[in-house]
């Protein structure tokens, strides 16, 4: 890798992934893109595209201008915004992966990175301890087209030699971006609302048990496979990647350690009916075996540096 290109460089992932590139990488040797201009300047020290990933044109003059050979495509719609608009979804997260993967094919590029989820899991998967490989028959949208991205990771690396990676993401939480229309965007919530009201109303139900991973340790885990030894990758497009697993009642009752007031109540919508069939946790062994994962950030430690970095937020 010389030259990445983040794709969506301005999302809840991007914004932070980006700055910890440039300190790898180098500013100069990460380009980042985005539909929307920078207005707030998240990534003021790098060159910067508007670039829709539906534009093939736009992407491949991006990458003949700055000689690109990574691409980190992280432009999507997510589950609960995927179900309100499919045909969008379907442009961004399908036609725009192909996009990608067609140029990277045409240019040789070093590698490419596109993040699976745990939606891609469904009625008919194993949903606790949700293994590597299970049947995945997801009934939503965004699951419907992770599922495809899994299934093209692995056909153009084997027809194509394309070296396509890719994480089954858990819920992120994360407090220097809003989340940007997922179902597991509880998390991030609760903190604003516990802060400034002391209560918070879940559109989750109390039962509703997801895997979830601080943005550190989201962060290092993409970084880690993006410099594994491609001969050790068993996989391509579908690591599983665990770190926590709780309910909102679970997270509720860790806040109150901090904030003994905190009230939860819940009013579940649409998104309790997808995140039914979302696993409540996974087995990451292959990702463990294949390049050395194992989370940093647990459950009562991610709740105490949200709520003092919130608070300085919301202060």
């Amino acid at each position: 890798m010389k030259k990445i290109l983040v794709i969506g460089a301005l999302g809840q992932i991007g914004s932070e992934l980006t700055p910890e590139f440039n300190k790898r990488y180098g500013c100069d040797n990460v380009v980042v893109a985005d539909v929307a201009y920078d207005k707030h300047g998240v990534v003021k020290d790098n060159a910067f595209e508007k670039i829709d990933v539906t534009d093939y044109n736009a992407i491949e003059s991006a990458i003949k201008r700055h000689r690109i050979d990574t691409i980190i495509n992280l432009a999507a719609i997510l589950s609960a915004k995927g179900e309100q608009n499919p045909d969008l979804a379907w442009r961004i997260n399908i036609d725009g992966l192909l996009n990608v993967i067609r140029l990277g094919v045409k240019y040789k590029l070093d590698r490419v990175m596109v993040p699976s989820s745990i939606a891609v899991f469904g009625p008919q998967s194993v949903l606790y301890n949700a293994p590597q490989e299970t049947v995945l028959k997801p009934n939503t949208m965004y699951g419907i087209t992770k599922v495809t991205g899994e299934l093209l990771a692995d056909y153009y690396f084997r027809n194509f030699g394309l070296d396509f990676r890719g994480i089954r993401y858990p819920g992120i939480i994360s407090y220097k971006t809003p989340p940007g229309g997922g179902t597991t965007d509880y998390a991030v919530e609760i903190f604003y609302d516990a802060l400034k009201h002391k209560k918070y109303t879940c559109f989750l139900s109390s039962e509703a048990c997801l895997p979830m991973m601080y943005m550190p340790d989201c962060i290092r885990g993409t970084i880690m496979l993006l410099e594994a030894d491609r001969s050790k990758l068993q996989h391509h497009g579908n690591y599983n990647l665990g770190a926590m697993s709780f309910t909102p009642e679970i997270l509720a009752a860790e806040i109150r350690k901090h904030i003994p007031e905190f009230e939860i109540s819940y009013k579940p919508d649409f998104r309790r009916e997808i995140a039914k069939y979302w696993p409540a946790s996974v087995d990451d062994s292959s990702a463990r075996a294949e390049w050395g994962w194992a989370p940093q950030w647990d459950l009562p430690a991610t709740v105490a540096d949200m709520l003092k970095e919130v608070a300085k937020k919301v202060n």
